[in-house]
Order: C-alpha cells, then sequence, then structure tokens
C-alpha cells in the first residue's frame, strides 16, 4: 500500500498537469483573438475604403448635377444667340458661352479624374475582399484546430480528474487539507523535492539532519522556510 507521501507526490504530479492543461484552455480565447485580428484590421480598412469610395461617388454626382445644369444653361445661350441685336450684346454674349463651355470641359475634366479614383478604390476594395475571404479561411482552420485542442485537452482532463479522485480517497481529511492550504498559499506547488538539501520549491537550504530524514520518504515533512511538503527523489 502507497504511503501516504506517495500519494501526495502523485497528486501533485496529477495536479500540476491539471493546471498546465487548464492554463492551456484558458489561453484559447487570446489565441482565437490573436488569430482574427489581421482579419479584423482588414475588414476595418474595407470599411474605410468603402466609405472613401461613397464619399467620392457622391462628389462625382454633385459634379454630374452641376454639368447637367452647364449644359441646360449652354443650350439656352445658344438659343439666344439669334435673338441678339446689336454686336456689342453678341460679343458679349459669346464670351458668356466661350466661358460656360470652358466651365463645362473643366468639370468634365474633372468627373474623369473622379472616374478613375472611383476605379481604384474599387479595384482595392476587390483586392481587400479576396483578402478577407482568405483570411476567414485561415480564421476557420485556426478556430477548427482550436477546438480540437479544447476537445482532447477536455477529455485528458476528466481523466486527470478521475486519477485524482482516488488518489484523494486514499488520503485522509488532515493530510489532504495541508496539501489543498499549500496548493492555494504557494502557487500550486505543495509538494516539493529535496535536491542537494536544497528545497525546490523555496531554494533554501535543509538542515543536514532533516535531510537524513527527508530521504527516507517515510513520513511527512515540510520545509522550515516555506513549508511545502518534501521529498526525495534520489538518484536515476
Amino acid at each position: 500500500m502507497e504511503s501516504h507521501l506517495e500519494l501526495l507526490i502523485k497528486l501533485q504530479q496529477i495536479d500540476t498537469l491539471i493546471l498546465r492543461k487548464q492554463l492551456l484552455i484558458n489561453e484559447i480565447p487570446l489565441k482565437i483573438t490573436n488569430a482574427e485580428l489581421p482579419l479584423k484590421e482588414e475588414e476595418s480598412a474595407l470599411i474605410k475604403l468603402k466609405q472613401k469610395r461613397e464619399a467620392i461617388e457622391k462628389k462625382r454626382r454633385d459634379k454630374e448635377r452641376e454639368l447637367d445644369d452647364l449644359n441646360e444653361k449652354l443650350k439656352k445661350l445658344k438659343a439666344r444667340t439669334s435673338e441678339i441685336k446689336t454686336n456689342k450684346e453678341y460679343q458679349a454674349h459669346l464670351k458668356e458661352i466661350e466661358s460656360t463651355e470652358k466651365e463645362l470641359y473643366r468639370l468634365e475634366d474633372e468627373i474623369l479624374i473622379i472616374m478613375e479614383e472611383i476605379e481604384t478604390f474599387s479595384q482595392d476594395m476587390k483586392l481587400a475582399e479576396e483578402k478577407i475571404k482568405s483570411l476567414k479561411n485561415k480564421v476557420d482552420a485556426i478556430k477548427e484546430k482550436i477546438e480540437k485542442e479544447i476537445s482532447e485537452l477536455q477529455k485528458e482532463l476528466v481523466s486527470l480528474k478521475e486519477k485524482r479522485g482516488k488518489i484523494v480517497e486514499s488520503l485522509n481529511m488532515e493530510t489532504y487539507n495541508l496539501y489543498m492550504s499549500l496548493m492555494e498559499s504557494r502557487g500550486g506547488l505543495a509538494v516539493a523535492e529535496v535536491k542537494e538539501e536544497v528545497c525546490q520549491g523555496c531554494n533554501m537550504n535543509i538542515p543536514p539532519q532533516l535531510y537524513v530524514e527527508i530521504k527516507k520518504n517515510e513520513e511527512i515533512i515540510q520545509c522550515p522556510q516555506c513549508h511545502r511538503i518534501l521529498y526525495y527523489k534520489g538518484t536515476t
């Protein structure tokens, strides 16, 4: 039959594994967040591109309405030409037509430039959408892998907790309570090995006579400094 010390050593090993696996599970949300970060950045960039394109399309529509107004104005000006009576009025009228035509050409050039900008934004958006699709596939693959990892970790935790329960059943309540108290107060390490008269839990020296007793592994002995339960592993 295993001694209480041997059971505590095994319990510590199992609890260390449980804590390690639980930590891995706890880190998973951060792994997912980090995996999604490039995707979210690209989606945010696409939204900004859409907003810029919408703004420039509004500018195009405004310019086109202005162009329509100028075309209508030019049409009316040309229609009035035959009504001009004096040479002076005729020259002034021609200048107004010329000025309107120049303004019309300027607007047409501006609209062409805007159309080129819209085309550039459309191409950039298409590239961004393709990149987003690729990133989504990558994130989905990562999530699928993570889900498998979670499933495996949870299965391992169930198995470890079953083993833990059997060990706890073999311990008396006083010993188990001491162990749990140390687990809580000593950062998850209640049972520590002693090597060359040094506690591996707090790295403090163990008195020689106490070290002799610890090496026997016959009873529960606590470190004089950190109060962890000590054991001697020996040489392999």
